[in-house]
């Protein structure tokens, strides 16, 4: 049975829709970890210090913090935050009880989160996502070209469906996505996202999550609410 997810939904996500990707997964956890000292010394084993400086330089596009999703086409969103895409998409098909079918190999994820996640053993679905979102659209194909005009990376990855079951196509068949997962950047550092003081993040510096990035992170969270008119809870 489906566990339900205690959030007010919009009413406009319906069996049918595309499923959209918005931004790249991971991409925020894999530069944090980057940026960290410790683990930027325990990368350096297997990647030049250039190519790790360019790995920890990528930033997320300003427009995806200010943009109107509705203005591209979505019908509903969930922002990928903690817990990453896996997360969102567990997140958004609960709070309408449906079904949803996605393929794991079409999420935007930059061939550098890909290697840093391989080296440290996190799976990138599961991995911090600041500025990454999940879109549901009537016509997925079109919001992926207004997007892409804003500058913003973005990949239809399925679709709504009727029922409960959350299915996800892998390299070997079909599967059904598990419930969220703790960030896999608390398999690094326990405790990350409780720090109730970070500071802003550079390689001479021990962790702690940028201000800016944890500042972007409250308003996505309060634009959720005010869009939702809700909170989202398990039960």
């Amino acid at each position: 049975m489906m566990r339900k997810i205690e959030r007010e939904n919009t009413g406009l996500l319906k069996p049918g829709q595309d499923l959209v990707v918005a931004g790249y997964a991971g991409l925020a956890g894999s530069v944090l970890l980057v940026k960290e000292k410790d683990q930027y010394e325990r990368l350096r084993g297997w990647f030049s210090e250039k190519w790790l400086d360019q790995a920890g330089e990528m930033e997320i596009s300003p427009e995806q913090d200010k943009i109107d999703w509705s203005e591209v086409g979505a019908t509903d969103w969930e922002s990928a935050g903690e817990g990453g895409i896996l997360s969102a998409i567990w997140c958004l098909s609960g709070a309408y009880g449906t079904g949803v079918e996605f393929a794991l190999r079409k999420i935007p994820v930059r061939q550098d989160t890909i290697e840093i996640c391989e080296r440290l053993e996190l799976n990138p679905y599961r991995l911090y996502s600041h500025g990454c979102w999940l879109l549901s659209s009537k016509n997925g194909g079109r919001t992926v070209e207004n997007l892409r005009e804003k500058g913003i990376p973005a990949q239809v990855i399925g679709s709504v469906t009727k029922g409960i079951a959350r299915e996800m196509i892998v390299e070997n068949g079909h599967g059904f996505l598990e419930r969220p997962q703790p960030d896999e950047l608390e398999k690094i550092f326990p405790g990350y996202f409780k720090q109730e003081a970070p500071t802003s993040l550079s390689r001479g510096s021990s962790l702690g999550m940028s201000s800016d990035w944890k500042a972007n992170d409250q308003k996505e969270s309060m634009a959720d609410q005010e869009h939702k008119k809700g909170f989202r809870k398990e039960r």
